[in-house]
């Protein structure tokens, strides 16, 4: 017993705990906004058939591949919204599993937008991180703790933002055109 957390107290004997033999693999979080689903997610539907599934995928993939920077950002908002309204509705069903698939996929996509933020951008963007940490946080609890207070606590803190992106994305699309600046318009990208 040559390792230095053995030699540390000569008289308590430290015995290692036991790991597994395969290390429990961690969840994956897409670090790119393409990878991100914005519907695309395979959803049962009574009478479409797999081509028409897959044709809707398509297209909803080459939307958010060819959207611009403010769009993607409405886009983002507009899943994340859906996601915990469907998720609050879920938790309120007891249906635990729907809530949780909601909620994950939400906590994706807050964490899209905080690793995304631009902080030293503009003013606010200290504010917005600690607004994404926060909810993030939230939304773990919501999911661990099936606490649907939490869910609606993060859909009463984001709405009012998503409004006002979708409000900003209308007004640079109103804008004449101009030089692309590095790191976007809204300071994300």
């Amino acid at each position: 017993m040559s390792h230095p957390l053995f030699q540390r107290n000569p008289f308590r004997m430290v015995t290692p705990v036991p790991r597994p033999a395969q290390p429990t693999p961690l969840p994956v979080v897409p670090r790119s906004v393409a990878q991100l689903s914005f519907g695309a997610r395979p959803v049962p539907t009574p009478g479409l058939s797999d081509a028409a599934r897959s044709q809707r995928a398509r297209y909803t993939r080459d939307a958010v591949l060819s959207a611009s920077p403010a769009r993607l950002l409405t886009m983002l908002y507009d899943r994340l919204l859906l996601d915990l309204n469907r998720a609050e509705s879920a938790q309120l069903a007891e249906d635990w599993a729907t809530a949780s698939n909601n909620l994950i996929h939400a906590q994706a996509i807050v964490s899209e937008l905080a690793s995304t933020l631009k902080v030293e951008a503009w003013n606010g963007g200290a504010g917005l991180f600690a607004l994404y940490t926060y909810v993030s946080n939230a939304l773990m609890g919501a999911n661990t703790l099936r606490d649907v207070r939490r869910t609606r606590e993060s859909i009463a803190l984001l709405e009012p933002l998503r409004q006002t992106w979708h409000e900003a994305a209308d007004l640079l699309a109103d804008a004449p055109s101009r030089t692309v600046v590095p790191g976007g318009d809204l300071g994300i990208g």
